[in-house]
């Protein structure tokens, strides 16, 4: 019996999120960009797997499968299509941080630098 991956739940907003990291309410952070990307700025405490070998790598996020889990990338196209990997794969709270990392230095921590 084939399935389709269910719709992913909405897209979080970068103030949303930063709310919830400064209530203690943080979701798991998953940085889907390349490592230069995450080396010249990261969102503190998230967990770099790029996109091109997040397939390969799933297996490292076992622990991860029933939390909620917001991932990341420079604007939010490639996170997106990992939430789609990731909602496919069995992981059930999956969800886009709208705009990227971006967004979230213009909305959320304009200290970080923007690139």
């Amino acid at each position: 019996m084939d399935s389709l991956p269910r719709p992913g739940l909405p897209p979080l907003s970068p103030a949303l999120v930063a709310a919830r990291i400064r209530d203690g309410a943080a979701p798991r952070l998953l940085d889907v960009r390349e490592t230069f990307e995450h080396e010249f700025v990261a969102l503190p405490g998230s967990r770099l797997i790029p996109l091109g070998e997040l397939e390969d790598r799933l297996d490292e996020l076992a622990d991860w499968r029933e939390q909620e889990i917001v991932v990341y990338c420079h604007h939010g196209v490639r996170s997106a299509h990992a939430v789609g990997l990731l909602l496919a794969a069995g992981f059930t709270q999956a969800r886009n941080l709208s705009g990227g990392i971006d967004r979230w230095s213009l909305e959320a921590d304009p200290t970080l630098p923007r690139y």
